[in-house]
């Protein structure tokens, strides 16, 4: 299995789980060729939150992805991570 296609299964297997645990607006899993960071990046948008739950930030860590610093507006809270 070649490294991106690893990449690509840890960054959907982190969206899956963030939408099953946390109340998401949006949860994207977006191509390097798309992704301002260059790399298999996963894009959520959270509602009802203040700051990023520990929930998400579990299943980043579990996932080895890296969070990418990102503005929250007004009562979303947009996450962003990397592999």
């Amino acid at each position: 299995m070649s490294c991106t296609v690893e990449e690509r299964q840890r960054v959907r297997r982190a969206a899956r789980a963030i939408r099953d645990e946390v109340a998401t607006e949006s949860v994207d899993v977006i191509a390097p060729s798309a992704s301002q960071y260059g790399e298999w990046t996963l894009d959520a948008v959270l509602r009802d939150t203040d700051g990023i739950p520990p929930e998400v930030l579990r299943e980043l860590a579990l996932t080895e992805l890296t969070l990418q610093p990102t503005p929250s507006q007004a009562e979303y809270q947009h996450v962003a991570a990397t592999v």
